[in-house]
């Protein structure tokens, strides 16, 4: 019947563990991060203020925006451009992208604005500004900030700079100078802590370097500080302002193939993000106005240029027409003359306005270019006909042919003149009248709010990162922990028993706080027994199941001596040990409990007796055990203390009169219990083991690596200890693994409730 028992004890045990290797165990989970709670909490803390104290201390960045509507076709007014239609095409809008961020744009916009000038007062290392910006919202007066925490170099509200201008050596840029305001709008300019030059608010200063370096001059326009303070200045490259300015611009179309490109600009100036954007857009237009007039200023130039030469020409031949009327006097031409007359004239114009458009394409294009070669062409076809006509005229008399000849050059110059002065009037009035293929549809305006940080959201994000890490940090703690958390792990490497696993008791955690003294970390006061505080505990339930094993384990035992012990101090012998004394009592049987550890026993502080007259006593027969035996009332049990610690606790113990104690005990009680020593601390535990009938090893949850446990079993073994199994103390683990919360050691705790 007794091994039947115990068979149906131990089984389901076992075959709850092998079914649960390969499952997640989420009361394992649960634990884990209930043990971890405190270092989760901590670090949700941590990473939270640190969300904190970013959204508070990062510099408000604001968004200025504008928009563009790039059209489809250039225009020019009235279409008085005679060379534009030939010319025209449709410019895709990344390439309006790619204009507007180019540094055509862009330089002119830093050039205009001054951006490669970099002047701001130097704060206090990382509160300073956000101690300025919160003064300057309530600084309605304009005034500057009295120095605080002692440090007058520094700005703490109301400064302002303005720099005008600054040269510098070229090797000098992107490097930070400092200026230092003194009295009376005076101020001294330093480099490389070097004192470079002295000036004065609205004076252009300058000085020659040494070594032949480029003058260094600055001009400041507004300086409003304390004494003292100090400014950054920085002259950046070209490139670099240009770089960072295409870095801060965002440029998108709004909806495909819509045509309107929508400019964002982000800065911690709300003004000067407004005004730059603004300056870009202006640029931009104007250089694409100027684009599409350059071919009519082109054509212009060249007609301007002809102009004066034509006009000198047409003279030239009227007075040579008119002497030679003078000389022969009035001749009149014949029908048939003036026709031909009139051929030659408008042959020679066409030629000569192919030629001035030939002229001009071969501005832009090589001869093989396909509009020059049939200009070349028609010019061709126009120089035959005139062989023709001239063949005509040398039918006609000398004089005839002369005044032909001299009249034609009149009448073609004049024509010509006439026509080029027109075009030219015409391609006036079309440049001033040119559109550009962009406008402007809005304007940047001061934003309200700026867009970062967005606080509630950082705020939010570190609250989050903060648990997630929390609970990574458990899971490597745990992960980082030598000591064994299952007691399933002891008995498959070890084959030795778990006889109870007591979970962690919430109400022993408070007896704790209530007596432990908190003047002193080594002293421990008189403690309450949590069997008499609390009998339906699960730490109880879980000892009055060891305390049922426990008769089926000492029925082949050669007496009723019950030794404590475990690997190392601190896994919770003396709490063991108390309440199975006190429940073991309950049931009516008399019970010694023996504080067997002599160097450093304190089982008699629990109880409120005194150490003396215990044990080391009576083994020197110094007390009879009548007398160094204590009745516990309230718990039904008797104890014996350590007595005083001798100078040779092993020695003692192994003297005959120790025996004979034990032996003597033996007969009296029911059962003997004997707090030891930690086995691997001292060689006690070995030594009391060998006289006892049964010993139970504490092992605690997460203490102690499979090895240390192995080598305590070894030890016990080596002495002849007859060890019965492990009692598997998770009084510092959460319930929620070892307590109802698992249904490994649910079975347990029934069987104990039945039995």
């Amino acid at each position: 019947m007794t091994n039947a028992i115990a068979a149906n004890y131990k089984d389901p045990l076992i075959q709850s563990s092998n079914q649960d290797d390969d499952e997640i165990d989420l009361g394992e989970l649960f634990g884990t991060l209930n043990d971890g709670k405190w270092l989760i909490i901590l670090v949700t803390l941590i990473i939270s203020f640190f969300g904190v104290a970013k959204s508070f201390l990062d510099i408000p960045i604001y968004k200025a925006d504008a928009m563009l509507q790039v059209k489809e076709h250039s225009q020019t007014l009235a279409g008085l451009d005679p060379f534009s239609g030939s010319l025209e095409n449709n410019i895709p809008v990344m390439a309006e992208i790619g204009i507007i961020k180019s540094r055509m744009i862009l330089g002119k916009a830093v050039k205009n604005l001054d951006l490669d000038i970099f002047a701001k007062p130097k704060y206090y290392p990382v509160i300073g500004e956000v101690i300025a910006r919160h003064f300057q919202k309530k600084n309605e007066d304009n005034i500057v900030s009295k120095p605080l925490l002692g440090q007058n170099s520094y700005a703490w509200g109301g400064e302002e700079i303005q720099v005008e201008s600054i040269t510098i050596p070229v090797d000098w840029e992107n490097k930070e100078l400092t200026l230092v305001a003194g009295e009376q709008g005076r101020f001294q300019l330093i480099y490389d802590d070097e004192l470079i030059l002295e000036g004065k608010v609205g004076k252009l200063v300058t000085k020659q370097l040494e070594g032949g370096q480029t003058p260094i001059s600055i001009f400041v326009s507004v300086l409003e500080s304390r004494p003292e303070t100090k400014f950054i200045i920085v002259r950046k490259s070209r490139i670099s302002a240009i770089s960072q300015l295409k870095g801060n611009l965002t440029i998108k179309e709004n909806g495909q193939n819509s045509g309107l490109l929508e400019l964002t600009l982000e800065s911690h100036n709300p003004e000067l993000a407004v005004q730059v954007l603004n300056e870009i857009a202006n640029i931009y237009v104007q250089q694409n106005v100027d684009h599409k007039s350059a071919e009519s200023q082109k054509t212009l130039a060249f007609l301007e240029e002809q102009l004066p030469t034509l006009k000198v020409e047409l003279e030239a031949a009227n007075n040579i027409l008119n002497e030679y009327k003078n000389r022969k006097g009035s001749i009149d031409l014949d029908v048939e003359t003036k026709n031909i007359l009139d051929s030659v004239v408008d042959i020679k114009i066409q030629e000569t306005l192919l030629h001035q458009q030939r002229d001009e394409l071969r501005q832009r294009y090589t001869g093989a270019h396909p509009s020059v070669v049939a200009i070349d062409k028609q010019i061709d076809r126009l120089q035959k006909q005139i062989h023709s006509h001239t063949a005509m005229v040398k039918t006609l008399p000398k004089t005839q042919q002369i005044i032909l000849e001299l009249t034609g050059d009149v009448e073609v110059k004049t024509n010509l003149y006439t026509t080029l002065f027109n075009n030219a009037q015409t391609l006036r009035v079309a440049k001033a009248g040119t559109v550009g293929d962009v406008r402007i549809v809005d304007y940047a305006e001061l934003p309200d709010e700026p867009i970062k940080p967005k606080k509630i959201l950082i705020i939010g994000v570190g609250f989050v990162l903060g648990l997630f890490l929390g609970v990574v940090a458990v899971f490597i703690r745990k992960s980082m922990q030598r000591g064994i958390e299952d007691p399933d792990l002891i008995e498959k490497q070890l084959n030795i028993p778990v006889y109870a696993t007591i979970p962690h008791s919430k109400i022993q955690e408070k007896l704790t706080n209530r007596y432990r003294n908190k003047n002193s970390k080594t002293e421990i006061k008189r403690q309450a027994i949590l069997a008499l505080e609390a009998k339906e505990d699960m730490a109880i339930e879980s000892l009055r199941s060891l305390r049922t094993t426990l008769h089926f384990a000492l029925l082949e035992a050669k007496n009723n001596i019950i030794l404590i012990t475990g690997p190392a101090p601190g896994v919770g012998k003396t709490f063991i040990s108390t309440n199975l004394a006190t429940i073991i009592a309950d049931t009516g049987k008399k019970i010694l409990l023996i504080d067997g550890d002599l160097r450093k026993g304190y089982l008699n502080m629990i109880l409120g007796l005194n150490r003396e007259n215990g044990l080391s006593e009576i083994i020197l027969n110094n007390i009879t055990v009548e007398k160094a035996t204590h009745t516990i009332p309230q718990a039904n049990f008797d104890f014996i203390a350590t007595g005083a610690v001798p100078p040779n606790p092993s020695e003692l113990l192994l003297h005959q009169n120790f025996t004979t104690f034990l032996e003597t005990v033996s007969k009296k009680y029911d059962l003997v219990i004997v707090d030891s020593p930690p086995i691997l601390a001292v060689t006690d535990a070995a030594i009391i083991g060998r006289m006892a009938g049964a010993a139970f090893m504490v092992a605690k949850a997460g203490e102690h690596p499979m090895r240390e446990i192995e080598q305590s079993v070894s030890k016990l073994s080596n002495a002849g200890v007859n060890l019965k199994g492990i009692v598997f103390n998770a009084m510092s683990v959460a319930s929620s693994r070892y307590g109802n919360g698992s249904r490994k050691y649910v079975y347990q705790y029934n069987y104990a409730r039945q039995t």
